[in-house]
């Protein structure tokens, strides 16, 4: 009699009082794992194999059942009433052995190294074999690997592919590093089409606009002979009409013409009107291509008369008159004035640096202001009006900070604490305030387009009143409009919003905010407003929330961590900055950061030699600065 045969035979009863008396084996995790690693070295000995892999006249031997149970495609090969189902070969021509069966081993192993030399034909086999994962951690890969030498063959790869998280992330990258994108072999050998949607992206960050149009002729004269015509075309435009590309189809169209993306001109790309006038009339329109041709010459005639009738400027409003912006480019924050721990106003100023993290001292304002308004064009910080402790101030002052100095600006028409400024259509505009007396609806306005400080210039006028009196409002610029927020007049505290219309001439309002807010913080990012902070009447805030102009809409974002009034907001690469402010019991120090992908606020290093109350600007740093 077999040992089988006894142990069967014998049978006993186990004592419990509890009828889930029951233990559970769970090996799973290495279970799998050591039938894995059977299956791989039975497959490797070519034993209990029942498929072949036949790729570039080369065999893969492999289990029919763990190709299907691990590799999409082939589970819909093998299951399906396919041809291929019954077959003991299978020849595959679209992928190399290699790939291929480095692919085979991870569906037995779970295991595959992704590097700089096979990411791209294992994100190829990933794609064809339906392995999602993997593609995804090639697409991760790919992410971390940009350069301005590759940016544009890795979009282009992963175009192809549909992969649009890593064209999405180069798209970006490019936009923040194209001054030296534009210099490199890869752009020169772009086809038209895809040369037009690149300068066609608002997101391109430059010096100025003179780097775009000279990227473009830099590539027309790459291959001047078979260029050239893109330099210009007879097909009609609708100049007004910002161009649209969509499945590789560019429609720069009136009512009546359609015109093929490769007809189209480069020129119609570059944002004329934003060139500097002397390089207008030197380079462009001077040039032996845009002389010959009736259709570029409209377009310089447009954007002269920008320059020569400022007046009609907003009756000239196209995507070619909207400045680019990118969000993505780290700035320079500098907290200016605001108060000392002991509640008297400052002169100081601080400068953070987003990469470092760090506040530094630079050079004092001249003069000692609380409450002041701040506004940046062309990398200097205008500091307007504000509060001395004793009276409110008239006095602007500008900072240089390549120069790391102030300079005197001709005075505001009246004295203004609590003030919002912002520029706007090439002017400063300063909105509302208080006076010492009243809150104000006045508006005033100074030319300050030149790219040098023109003495001729430096002059303020009135502009169109508001329709409410607001000190301590919002401000923020979009879309072409001059928004202000909230406030109040000394009696009451509003959550209404009025917009400058350009074209009217005029104030109109538009809905109001969630909450009435008054010393509130406000910003734009990615095509909305958001507005942090404040006091209500009742309390210091927290709450947040921001405007979206497509739906005309307010909606609650998550709240800071601190209740802020007196709050500066600043959008800086692609996040915003809450800092210092009032909490009700004493003045803060302290900054918070909002990410919209997290959707969360976190605390950041605080000032440094502020308590509260200051105006916050943001000089984006130099293209020529970034790292790529």
């Amino acid at each position: 009699m077999s040992v089988d045969s006894k142990v069967s035979g014998l049978r006993f009863t186990l004592c419990t009082e509890d009828d889930d008396d029951i233990i559970c084996i769970d090996q799973k995790q290495s279970l799998f794992s050591q039938a894995f690693a059977a299956l791989n070295e039975l497959r490797c000995n070519g034993q209990l194999c029942d498929i072949v892999l036949v790729v570039e006249g080369r065999k893969i031997s492999a289990h029919r059942v763990v190709l299907a149970a691990s590799i999409p495609y082939f589970r819909v090969m093998f299951t399906a009433e396919m041809l291929e189902a019954n077959q003991t070969e299978v020849v595959l021509q679209e992928l190399d052995y290699e790939t291929l069966e480095q692919l085979v081993s991870f569906a037995y192993c779970g295991e595959l190294r992704i590097s700089a030399g096979n990411v791209q034909s294992i994100m190829i086999g990933a794609n064809f074999l339906q392995l999602d994962g993997v593609a995804e951690k090639c697409a991760e890969y790919l992410q971390t690997r940009l350069h301005t030498s590759n940016a544009l063959a890795i979009r282009a790869f992963c175009s192809a592919l549909g992969c649009r998280a890593v064209v999405a992330a180069a798209d970006r990258f490019v936009q923040k590093h194209f001054m030296c994108v534009s210099r490199c072999e890869e752009f020169l050998q772009l086809s038209v089409d895809d040369v037009v949607e690149l300068l066609c992206m608002d997101g391109l960050y430059v010096e100025s606009e003179e780097a775009v149009f000279e990227a473009a002729f830099r590539w027309i004269q790459h291959d001047r002979e078979k260029r050239k015509k893109y330099a210009s075309s007879k097909a009609r435009l609708n100049l007004d009409k910002e161009p649209q590309h969509d499945n590789g189809v560019f429609d720069a169209t009136d009512d009546q013409t359609t015109v093929p993306l490769h007809n189209v001109r480069l020129l119609a790309c570059v944002r004329l009107p934003l060139l500097k006038p002397s390089f207008l009339a030197d380079e462009v329109a001077g040039h032996q291509l845009i002389r010959g041709d009736l259709a570029c010459r409209d377009l310089v005639d447009e954007a002269k008369d920008y320059h020569l009738i400022p007046e009609r400027r907003p009756y000239l409003r196209s995507f070619r008159t909207k400045a680019r912006c990118c969000n993505d480019v780290p700035g320079l924050m500098f907290a200016i004035g605001g108060l000392s721990t002991g509640g008297d106003s400052l002169s100081t100023v601080e400068m953070y640096d987003p990469l470092t993290k760090r506040w530094t001292p630079v050079r004092s304002m001249t003069s000692f202001r609380s409450r002041v308004g701040i506004a940046v064009h062309d990398r200097k910080i205008y500091a307007i009006g504000g509060f001395n402790g004793h009276d409110r101030l008239k006095i602007v002052e500008s900072y240089d900070y390549n120069k790391n100095e102030w300079t005197p600006v001709a005075p505001l028409t009246k004295k203004r604490s609590a003030l919002a400024a912002a520029f706007f259509h090439g002017k400063l505009y300063v909105c509302g305030g208080y006076d010492g007396i009243t809150s104000l609806a006045t508006v005033e306005a100074s030319s300050l387009v030149s790219d040098v400080y023109c003495p001729e210039k430096n002059t303020w006028e009135l502009g169109e009143a508001m329709t409410k009196q607001r000190s301590a409002a919002g401000v923020a610029v979009l879309d072409g409009y001059l928004y202000v927020m909230g406030g109040h007049d000394g009696m009451s505290i509003f959550s209404s919003v009025e917009r400058f219309s350009p074209e009217k001439g005029q104030w109109e309002a538009v809905p109001s905010m969630l909450s009435k807010r008054c010393r509130l913080g406000a910003t734009t990012l990615n095509g909305k407003i958001y507005v942090c902070g404040g006091y209500d009447g009742a309390q210091f805030l927290n709450s947040v929330e921001c405007f979206d102009p497509t739906t005309m809409r307010w909606s609650p974002v998550t709240p800071m961590n601190i209740k802020r009034s007196r709050v500066s907001l600043v959008a800086n690469a692609n996040a915003i900055y809450a800092i210092a402010g009032y909490d009700g019991m004493s003045n803060l120090s302290s900054m918070e950061v909002y990410r919209e992908e997290t959707d969360q606020w976190e605390l950041a290093t605080p000032l440094g030699s502020h308590e509260g109350g200051v105006g916050v600007g943001v000089i984006p740093i130099p293209p020529n600065m970034l790292s790529g």
